[in-house]
């Protein structure tokens, strides 16, 4: 069909969890999908960034699977897809009878749809265990542990649109929007900060958002620098110091004491927590004078309406869900919360993090967050289903992994690369060589495909359609152009086949809709949506009944835990489970690119975006590189007790002295091989934020570029 006959589609950006709008124009071969700009679109209006303006070069790329595989004596064969489906059920109906269906585990992805993501936990739960999870677990599992228990719902409080209009005072901590979520910082940030609003950021390394806004003007602007992992201490300066200034000047209204009177439980515990703090002891620790906290503090108490911004390099710690819940506090002493402009706004990474939370894609969950222990709440979702639900929590992705071989036999993987994404990567791929069978469902052949049995090839974001949820909770519709390889399945077909095989009833779908209205029975934060009223503006949630416009801010009234209250609790600072020493004196961190995404399954495979960064780096301090005689350009070996990995190094004082700085994006030095696998004991998030590490100076490169076999 020639482009002239066939309309562009409108369609949602694959890539981080903004949920930018864009065309996608099918050409006159099937291979032929162009990008082209979408004016309306509700999000960014037709702006897009570098990632969404090339994320049509890897729908038709030279990689692309193509025909299911199956491994034979330690090598891949083509299969047809009867042969593929017929050894991927008789393989978990063996695993099943052998050993229990605890012995399964089941990964989801936050690049899949919601109707997607919402099948494979319902086919995980119908072969009767809650052992499934998604990426979320690595990136925001802390935060949304901590906004549901304190305020209701994990996901952020306010809309990207509210925020730009009537936020005075952003407080960006552990995000770094310019580089991450960039059309987030152009089109509202920067917008609010022309008409007048101060940005405060707290990050140990500087970068686009610093830049961007030119941090360092601490008469407006403020960049606190601290060193990785002491984020509690320092936002318990700025409480300290609220509290404080209250004490002696309550008619200044620093603490909003008929919030926290009227709307709040726990006050008492957080002054109580704080009452022998040192504040000038925890800066130095911070390693942020003592002042700029202070000025800090008094900038957010002051403004009229403050918005906090909070992101991974807050999440992904051992205390992540403390440091959220260190960020709540200081939104509710102040009333920061439940109007515009305000609130406490996690920015996801991935166009369908949230969704995929929101659907049940989660060991202790249902759609709609309802708890697997909740006898009411599984009750509710069995009568619909038809089937009973273990009552008992799984286990998250990354315990999956870890008993990959011992209590865990089989994983089907969706969508995912743990062998990539994963900390202490390399202890992971050894676990999964021990498993008795793996299913990987993707587009490409990833790392974790190497350890697959059955490889199912899935079709990309622009062939199919379904729902995605971005950042600020906006359920959208993806539409597709139709398939580019004929012999490739969208996922919900894969699913659905396999459902009906193993279990007759229940998967018996023909459509995203159809899915979808199953969804909102079940989710009840979905309850009200339809496709036609998603129209292309999409709704926020919650929609609990049709004709709902649905909520761009949350808690106008009261908070969605049992008691209707916010709760604040005193947290005291956790240090990092590894600190520097003499074997590894350094401080380890990791983030991401603007022209990089993840793993880099399709960044690093796509031309435009591979062509500015083709292989990952260090940033190290001019200090440290003076003392390791380190030149800037200069290879060298960066190790942890997990690994190593040969990169090249940038001298820049972005980074601290004492402190290295890198990515996980490429396969050949991935930051994951050295990454630390313990977790945070409540959300079972890794600490990709802190490890010890140690630089050794080489003298020839790796001789690798990108390698695009890694997943995101």
């Amino acid at each position: 069909m020639s482009s002239d006959q066939q309309e562009p589609v409108k369609t949602i950006c694959p890539y981080c969890g903004v949920g930018c709008g864009i065309k996608v124009q099918p050409g006159e071969e099937p291979g032929d999908v162009r990008f082209m700009p979408w004016g309306e679109a509700p999000v960014n209006e037709g702006r897009i960034c570098i990632k969404g303006g090339a994320a049509t070069e890897v729908v038709d790329h030279e990689d692309r699977l193509i025909e299911p595989r199956i491994k034979e004596n330690g090598e891949f064969r083509e299969a047809s897809w009867e042969e593929a489906y017929e050894y991927v059920v008789d393989e978990l109906e063996r695993i099943r009878e052998a050993y229990g269906p605890d012995a399964m585990g089941f990964f989801g992805s936050s690049k899949v749809m919601n109707e997607e993501n919402y099948l494979l936990q319902k086919l995980a739960r119908r072969y009767g265990t809650n052992n499934v999870d998604n990426c979320t677990r690595m990136c925001h599992a802390s935060t949304v542990w901590a906004l549901r228990t304190s305020l209701g719902a994990g996901a952020m409080t306010n809309s990207m649109r509210d925020l730009r209009e009537e936020a005075d005072v952003f407080w960006i901590q552990g995000a770094n929007p310019g580089e991450q979520h960039p059309i987030a910082n152009s089109q509202y940030f920067r917008q609010a900060v022309l008409e007048g609003a101060t940005v405060i950021q707290v990050d140990p390394h500087a970068n686009k958002t610093t830049r961007s806004f030119q941090i360092g003007d601490t008469e407006r602007h403020q960049h606190l620098q601290l060193n990785p992992g002491t984020d509690i201490p320092l936002l318990n300066i700025v409480l300290k110091t609220i509290l404080e200034h209250h004490e002696e000047n309550p008619e200044d209204g620093w603490i909003d004491e008929e919030f926290v009177a009227e709307r709040t439980e726990g006050f008492d515990h957080l002054k109580a927590t704080l009452e022998d703090f040192d504040k000038q002891a925890a800066a130095e620790e911070c390693g942020v004078s003592l002042e700029d906290i202070e000025l800090a503090a008094k900038k957010y108490a002051e403004a009229d309406n403050a918005a906090i911004f909070t992101g991974m390099g807050m999440s992904q710690h051992a205390c992540g869900v403390d440091n959220v819940q260190n960020e709540i506090n200081l939104a509710l002493i102040t009333g920061n919360l439940g109007r515009p402009g305000t609130g406490v706004n996690p920015l996801r990474g991935q166009n369908n993090v949230q969704g995929t939370c929101d659907v049940g894609a989660m060991p202790n969950v249902l759609p709609g967050y309802q708890l697997v222990d909740d006898d009411e709440a599984r009750e509710s979702v069995e009568d619909v289903w038809g089937f009973e639900i273990p009552d008992e929590p799984g286990l998250t992705n990354v315990e999956i992994s870890y008993e990959a071989g011992d209590s865990i036999k089989g994983l089907y993987v969706m969508g995912e690369n743990p062998v990539m994404s994963e900390p202490d990567a390399n202890a992971v791929a050894e676990r999964l060589a021990d498993l008795e069978f793996t299913v990987v469902q993707d587009i490409f052949h990833t790392e974790t495909a190497d350890y697959a049995d059955v490889i199912l090839p899935a079709t990309t974001w622009a062939e199919r359609g379904g729902t995605v949820t971005n950042t600020d909770r906006r359920v959208q519709r993806m539409r597709g152009v139709g398939k580019v390889h004929e012999n490739t399945r969208h996922d919900r077909e894969i699913l659905t086949e396999i459902g009906t095989r193993l279990f007759d009833a229940g998967f018996d779908f023909d459509d995203p809709e159809e899915i979808f209205e199953e969804l909102r029975q079940v989710c009840p934060s979905y309850h009200g949506m339809t496709y036609d009223l998603l129209g292309e503006e999409g709704l926020h949630w919650p929609c609990y009944e049709p004709g709902d416009e649905g909520d761009p801010f949350l808690y106008e009234d009261e908070f969605e835990t049992e008691s209707g209250l916010g709760h604040i609790e005193g947290v005291e600072h956790t240090p990092p489970a590894e600190t520097p020493d003499d074997e590894y004196p350094l401080i380890l961190t990791t983030a991401r690119l603007e022209e990089h995404y993840n793993t880099g399954t399709m960044s690093t495979r796509s031309p435009t975006l591979n062509k500015q960064t083709p292989e990952n780096f260090v940033d190290v301090h001019p200090a440290d590189a003076e003392r390791y005689g380190i030149e800037d350009g200069e290879y060298v070996r960066l190790h942890s007790r997990r690994g190593e990995i040969t990169l090249e190094a940038r001298v820049t004082d972005d980074t601290k002295e004492g402190v290295v700085w890198t990515t996980p994006h490429f396969a050949a030095a991935s930051a994951n091989k050295l990454t630390n696998h313990v977790l945070d004991e409540r959300a079972k998030i890794p600490e990709y934020k802190a490890a010890a590490a140690e630089i050794d100076v080489e003298v020839e490169p790796l001789g690798e570029t990108a390698d695009p076999t890694a997943e995101d």
